[in-house]
């Protein structure tokens, strides 16, 4: 029998400034599906996006959803002006009962409810209008960049919740190892086409490769029919001019056909140029500390950065990496401790708030401006690697248009702000990369491009990000900061921090490339005399705390399931009450055997 669609698009045109955005677009969105909705930055992802939220008119065509069917759209810039506080915004529309549904997203999300709206910042105010979608559990979701501003545990929460959620789910994310574990389902949108594949993102490269073949191999032969018939045009079309007109009709469609033709976005022209060699030793941290009044940021901790390391910076938001970093690279000054610089070190920062661009200086300036790309005496012309070149023609390499050199920065997208401030650190040669969290906004190929790049460069990168698939392609060693004051080090990348971290903890270390056997002093675990490892007696420290957050949700979920006339009134309500119920249940039982084992070892 066949489902009722949840949405359906039909004929769909859209146009913005003369350029069609889509044209003749159809698709249909089927209860449960869990859907990823990728292209090139500028592809028009968000904008469909909006189409399907209602939020944006099409200029022809037609989009459907059944009476009754709740859609909910998580806005990337959501107005809280109406509300005091972000809790009261989250739980806007929700029945009496139910605020404990936004309480638990506080939690796995890592926003204070309470905080004022006035004082909140974008982060926040995007995590507030997460938690509001997922308590309202619509019929669809609809999710645009859910985890940028997302830390790796929130971002694993919040793949928990799309894994046990009954709501279909539309997503947007660059995001490659959350897309692999939370699709089943591709959305591939290029140069105005949107195709369907009934497989997760994990299949989608594959298949974007074949495609792109597939059309190569259907150009290459058209290009060759063209030019069989233009020769045939050249050479004898004067004596069979009366019979053959149909045939050079036919040529000119073929030619018209193949001007129509929209070439592919290609990948930015981007190029890193190492600089002077640097010396062996990077850096030697010694022993360094850092506290912010009462709270510990950085406990006693030694790290050595020879020259090539690619050394990945993983925790929470708010840990303490930014700060980590800006005390390895002199910026601020560590409590206790030393940091000694090696020697010819040329330092290159990426940073997450790009503070380095002026929102009101246009692209133009914001490269001729810069003292390390100004060419003397020439305004149009930039300093790139040694050679100049034309501001226009170096902004095209990272696929700008001529059009908006003059448009200001805060015009530009977050993709297209992170490829600009890529521009700049990438136009001078540098020996030390430092990236905190570059992988925002950038798509998919870009990505890999950097990544291609990273692995070219011969100098050092400090990386921090949240982005596992990124860590796991590009660090050798990895340093983990879990708030609680610890940096701890690991060989490997992400996947390898997390295979060694419940056995294995480093309080300071030098680290090793993960292709090197690491030595008894780097990975020696310390195991107190209790019997259990530091991060045994870690865990059976925060087990407690986890327990009585379980027993007080199961508290609040029986209080609601205490109305009689719920199952009556509202079955869905119930029965997803029902099955938060039951699954924290099963999760505070593993919590109490896990505790109990452990508790039992320590004594």
């Amino acid at each position: 029998m066949a489902r009722t669609p949840l949405l359906q698009l039909t004929d769909i045109a859209l146009t913005f400034g003369g350029n069609p955005v889509f044209e003749d677009l159809s698709l249909t969105i089927q209860p449960g599906d869990r859907v990823a909705l990728v292209g090139r930055n500028g592809s028009g992802k968000s904008t469909l996006m909006k189409v399907m939220a209602g939020l944006v008119e099409p200029d022809r065509g037609e989009v459907v959803s059944p009476t009754g069917t709740r859609v909910g759209y998580m806005e990337q810039d959501p107005d809280l002006s109406a509300f005091a506080t972000l809790g009261e915004f989250a739980r806007a529309g929700l029945d009496e009962g139910q605020g404990y549904l936004v309480e638990m997203a506080a939690e796995g999300l890592k926003f204070d409810a309470s905080r004022p709206v006035q004082t909140a910042s974008g982060g926040e105010r995007r995590r507030a209008a997460l938690a509001r979608l997922l308590a309202e559990a619509p019929d669809l979701m609809l999710l645009d960049e859910p985890t940028n501003h997302l830390d790796i545990e929130a971002i694993g929460w919040l793949e928990e919740q799309l894994a046990a959620t009954r709501s279909a789910f539309v997503l947007i994310s660059h995001d490659r190892a959350f897309l692999r574990a939370a699709t089943r389902a591709t959305l591939w949108i290029d140069r105005g086409v949107v195709r369907r594949q009934e497989k997760g993102f994990e299949a989608f490269e594959e298949w974007r490769e074949t495609t792109w073949a597939a059309e190569d191999e259907a150009r290459h032969k058209l290009d060759r029919k063209i030019k069989a018939e233009a020769r045939w045009a050249v050479e004898g079309i004067s004596a069979r001019r009366k019979r053959n007109q149909g045939r050079v009709r036919a040529l000119q469609d073929l030619r018209a056909e193949r001007a129509a033709q929209i070439r592919r976005q290609g990948t930015a022209a981007m190029a890193l140029e190492s600089g002077p060699q640097s010396g062996k030793r990077v850096i030697e941290a010694k022993g360094i500390a850092k506290d912010f009044g009462d709270r510990t940021i950085l406990k006693p901790f030694d790290l050595r950065v020879q020259r090539g390391d690619r050394i990945a910076f993983v925790g929470p938001n708010g840990v303490g990496k930014t700060t980590l970093i800006r005390m390895l690279t002199g910026e601020i000054a560590p409590d206790a401790g030393s940091v000694t610089q090696g020697t010819n070190l040329d330092i290159a920062v990426f940073d997450q708030a790009r503070a380095a661009l002026d929102p009101d200086m246009s692209l133009w300036d914001s490269l001729t401006g810069d003292p390390e790309m100004r060419v003397s005496g020439r305004a149009d012309q930039v300093m790139v690697r040694g050679q100049p070149r034309h501001v226009v023609g170096y902004l095209k390499d990272f696929l700008f248009d001529e059009g908006q050199a003059r448009a200001p920065v805060r015009s530009l997208s977050g993709g297209e702000k992170a490829r600009l401030l890529l521009a700049r650190i990438m136009a001078r040669p540098s020996n030390l990369l430092v990236l905190d969290e570059p992988t925002n906004d950038l798509d998919v190929e870009t990505l890999d491009l950097l990544q291609d790049i990273l692995g070219d460069y011969d100098g050092t990168v400090l990386l921090v990000s949240h982005d596992r698939d990124f860590i796991d392609r590009v660090a050798d060693t990895t340093v983990a900061m879990e708030g609680d004051g610890r940096a701890v080090i690991y060989p490997g990348g992400w996947s390898d921090y997390r295979s060694q971290r419940p056995q294995t903890a480093v309080a300071t270390a030098t680290p090793e490339p993960a292709s090197s056997k690491p030595t008894p002093e780097t990975v020696t675990p310390k195991t107190p005399r209790d019997g259990l490892s530091f991060t045994e007696r870690h865990r059976l420290e925060a087990l407690p705390a986890m327990i009585e957050r379980l027993e007080a949700e199961i508290a609040k979920l029986s209080d609601f399931l205490a109305d009689p006339d719920l199952f009556t009134t509202a079955p869905a309500k119930f029965n997803k009450a029902t099955e938060a119920l039951a699954e924290r249940q099963e999760k505070l039982s593993q919590a109490e055997e896990e505790w109990l084992a452990l508790e039992e070892r320590a004594n």
